[in-house]
């Protein structure tokens, strides 16, 4: 499954299913707080692909992480980790 897949289960851009932790990345000197399946997924679908170009295989994980834990929470574990490799490799954390 890729990110041009359409969506199978529930729409991940709106899950309110809890992370395992509550990142806070600043950005534009504002600090955005990313503690929700859905807000992490519209975090990293939000900004223009080439701004990720560089961890392209680590994006890809980490949104196809985030699509799984939507759909069952239990993957919540799994989708974070993908999301702290993701944010520390590229320098958010």
């Amino acid at each position: 499954m890729s990110l041009i897949d359409p969506p199978v289960g529930p729409d991940v851009s709106v899950s309110e299913t809890p992370l395992r932790t509550t990142f806070r990345i600043k950005l534009n000197g504002e600090t955005v707080p990313i503690g929700t399946i859905g807000q992490a997924f519209r975090f990293i679908t939000k900004l223009n692909a080439i701004e990720w170009m560089e961890f392209r295989a680590l994006h890809e994980d980490a949104a196809l992480a985030l699509q799984r834990a939507a759909g069952n929470a239990m993957l919540t574990v799994q989708a974070t980790d993908a999301l702290r490799t993701l944010f520390v490799r590229a320098k958010l954390l």
